[in-house]
């Protein structure tokens, strides 16, 4: 099933155009990687797909439903998170607390006045953060945790909210070759009941972990195919693979 379909977006900024034209999608349980030199147009086209900027024409349908200009808060309800490069979390609430706020999304008024959520969700929280491999971490504050492990509880927030599709911007910047590793064990995990994209620079960790991945360049994408045919494409070669 097709969750994310983008086709011939386009966004300037006055004169610059910073996407021309591109199209990709992301199938159920697909991991999808869009990497690209800097500049390339890759977090504005990310940045589209989620709804922080509007394109100037195109369509992104999620699952079928047109949301090309609907509000970032109406893709959620749609079933679209996203994961920003740098930690969105509450540093002065502990770990427990981080992804009790992601599950209360959905709850009624009455539920948080009364706290009734805290006891319902107390069992789904301890499996979440030992998915995660966090658990340890329970009590602990999020801003006392490791870059990387800030990184994974906000991937466990994201994913709190049961999405259909998982948006990920750089995920691994900043995180030693361990962190990445289990970074990617996260990230699979994640794709038996979402779809993803990520966006990244680590070239290594795309290739071993995406079944398809787009190339962009100068706002374009170049490129779009599995691991091997991307690695073996000239065009990828010359504006990217050399210059990064």
């Amino acid at each position: 099933m097709t969750l994310l379909t983008v086709t011939a977006v386009h966004k300037n900024f006055g004169p610059l155009v910073a996407v021309d034209n591109a199209s990709l999608q992301v199938e159920s349980n697909q991991i999808v990687g869009l990497i690209g030199p800097n500049g390339s147009g890759k977090s504005t086209l990310l940045h589209t797909i989620c709804g922080r900027t509007l394109p100037n024409s195109g369509q992104i349908l999620l699952e079928g439903h047109d949301i090309t200009k609907s509000s970032p808060g109406a893709r959620a309800r749609r079933g679209m998170a996203i994961k920003f490069q740098h930690a969105r979390i509450y540093l002065s609430k502990t770990v427990s607390d981080n992804l009790l706020i992601a599950l209360q999304a959905e709850c009624g008024i009455f539920s948080l006045v009364t706290n009734r959520t805290r006891k319902s969700f107390a069992d789904d929280i301890s499996s979440r953060l030992n998915d995660f491999g966090i658990a340890h971490l329970a009590q602990a504050q999020a801003g006392e945790l490791s870059h990387g492990e800030q990184q994974w509880l906000e991937i466990a927030m994201a994913m709190a909210r049961q999405p259909q599709l998982l948006l990920l911007d750089e995920p691994t910047a900043g995180m030693s070759a361990a962190e990445r590793a289990a970074t990617g064990v996260l990230i699979e995990k994640a794709a038996q009941s979402c779809g993803v994209l990520i966006v990244d620079h680590d070239l290594g960790f795309i290739r071993e972990l995406c079944q398809r991945i787009n190339v962009m360049h100068q706002g374009v994408i170049v490129a779009e195919g599995t691991p091997k045919e991307i690695e073996a494409d000239e065009r990828v070669k010359e504006v990217y693979l050399t210059r990064v």
